[in-house]
């Protein structure tokens, strides 16, 4: 049997209110909807094969146009915050109405059946419906793909309709403007209108599960990597966007269980994803060759240049966005472990860009310490290339995935925080920013730098080494780390102006500081501890 003879689930699709007398494409290969997408004009293969598309008006999710349905269900469930927007039943369905008409209106649409959650034990199966077939092609990349078999018999549990061609009116539909995406945990429904950036479809099945999971299953939801060693050890890297939780997690010495989102269960993690969704600005065979040979037929990249005149990407350019993206089936990875699941980890990464170079490049936490680093999320990015900005910008982001979290940050971390003091973890932190100064003055650290601080965590070579405490936030610095020079591990060392590293160090304590206000009396005084001493 080929899927080509599996049947289309016409009646359910029905149900849902779609027009099954029209074209619909179903479970299409990765060759089939890259033909699609090239028929229609909306996208070009690459000098490697690649189909590179334009998403359109948004190269990026819209936090502010997400919205949760507030019912009897996650009224007092889902911590409401400017994440998790409340919008009415009555305007989900109003919305729901709109893009099942437009959907009609299409001459031809693209369904998949996949899952998500490596783990069978909590996997749940998603129908997605698109007009897009390169949004097809993402889901096909990006989720798990159900064999022959388990098609046959597919009960689609979670509904995502995708409509990026949809312009919605806020006076009827209850939104802040023309796109928006709804979440539905009563209807299990996912609606996505005037936005064809592909990121919505993923953070919005991770937003699910960081709902059902930990709410439902007992399993903690992550926002990180994770990766695994040729002795079966386990490490997790967590990190916002830009800090190198992808770069990182594809080391060619250790198996790849997933670059971005995962679960924690009592005897272990599993990946959410089937695939992988990189950043590719600055992309380089030499920095991330696992990355770069991925890009490749049937990857899916976002909003890229070429060089011009050909069909080469210029990996450099900010043309459209400095949100350049690739997505591609885990299995691209050469090392990737299959099934995606991992043991209970040994070793835990915070890794966090530090553009004010005031964090040093490897610490190590103590339980507080990583509990509160955890609740804070800091990252610092800088404006861009603007003239005249040179100032670094902090972000802190809790459990270093606050737009994708629907309960209150204080679940997870409790959660983390169990399970690190029961599994008696290591926790450090990485810093992937700046040294020798702030962005503007100092230098980035070296990528072969980072990858040998970490590899000396996780084979055990920094547990015999001396540490210091850092005299403000407290975490401890190794005096020595092989294969890197002692003269960075301490980032006050890096500074010509010791005095200008003493004062960035009390800006940046003081925004940690304030910034944790919010939480302060959701923890514990061991916590609080923990915190920056100015």
């Amino acid at each position: 049997m080929s899927l080509q003879t599996i049947q289309l689930p016409a009646q359910e699709l029905r149900k849902m209110g779609l027009d099954i007398t029209r074209t619909l494409h179903y479970q299409l290969s990765p060759q089939e909807l890259v033909q699609d997408t090239l028929r229609m004009g909306e996208g070009i293969l690459n000098d490697t094969g690649a189909l590179v598309i334009n998403t359109g008006e948004f190269t990026g999710r819209s936090p502010k146009d997400k919205f949760t349905v507030k019912d009897e269900l996650t009224a007092d469930t889902v911590h409401w915050n400017e994440f998790n927007i409340p919008i009415e039943e009555k305007y989900f369905f109003v919305i729901r109405e709109q893009v099942l008409n437009y959907l009609n209106s299409r001459n031809e649409l693209w369904v998949r059946d996949c899952m998500a959650c490596a783990d069978e034990r909590y996997r749940i199966n998603i129908r997605i419906v698109n007009e897009k077939p390169w949004i097809n092609l993402f889901a096909y990349n990006m989720f798990l793909r159900p064999s022959e078999t388990a098609l046959e018999g597919f009960t689609a549990e979670w509904t995502i309709l995708s409509a990026p061609g949809l312009k919605l009116d806020p006076a009827i539909c209850g939104t802040r403007q023309h796109n928006a995406a709804v979440v539905s945990f009563k209807h299990k429904t996912i609606l996505i209108a005037g936005s064809g950036y592909t990121g919505e479809t993923k953070k919005g099945i991770f937003t699910i599960l960081n709902y059902v999971l930990p709410h439902q299953q007992n399993v903690l939801s992550m926002h990180c990597s994770a990766n695994m060693g040729k002795k079966g050890d386990t490490a997790l890297f967590f990190g916002l966007s830009g800090t190198g939780k992808t770069t990182l997690s594809a080391d060619p010495n250790r198996k790849l269980i997933g670059d971005d989102e995962h679960g924690w269960a009592n005897d272990g993690i599993f990946n959410f994803e089937g695939g992988c969704y990189a950043k590719t600005i600055d992309l380089s065979e030499e920095k991330e060759p696992e990355i770069f040979h991925a890009i490749k037929p049937g990857a899916l990249v976002e909003n890229t240049s070429f060089y011009p005149g050909t069909n080469k990407i210029d990996f450099s350019s900010k043309q459209i966005t400095e949100n350049t993206r690739v997505s591609y089936p885990l299995d691209y990875i050469s090392n990737a472990l299959e099934p995606a699941i991992g043991g209970t980890p040994k070793n835990i990464f915070f890794l966090t860009c530090d553009a004010y170079g005031v964090l040093p490049p490897i610490s190590k936490l103590t339980p507080a310490q990583a509990m509160y680093q955890f609740i804070s999320g800091y990252t610092a990015k800088v404006a861009g290339t603007e003239a005249g900005v040179t100032e670094p910008k902090s972000t802190f982001s809790a459990c270093f995935g606050a737009p994708f979290l629907p309960l209150h940050p204080g679940k997870y971390a409790a959660m983390l925080g169990e399970k690190m003091r029961e599994h008696k973890v290591n926790v450090w932190m990485i810093n992937t920013g700046w040294s020798g100064g702030s962005y503007g003055v100092g230098n980035r650290m070296k990528l072969s730098y980072t990858r040998a601080m970490i590899t000396a965590a996780l084979e055990g070579k920094l547990t015999g080494v001396d540490f210091e405490p850092h005299p403000v936030f407290g975490m401890l610095m190794p005096l020595s780390c092989e294969g890197v020079s002692a003269d960075i591990l301490n980032p006050r060392n890096t500074w010509a102006d010791k005095q200008a590293y003493d004062n960035t160090a009390k800006n940046l304590a003081q925004q940690f500081i304030k910034n944790f206000e919010k939480y302060a009396s959701g923890v514990s005084a061991e916590i609080l501890a923990a915190a920056p001493v100015i």
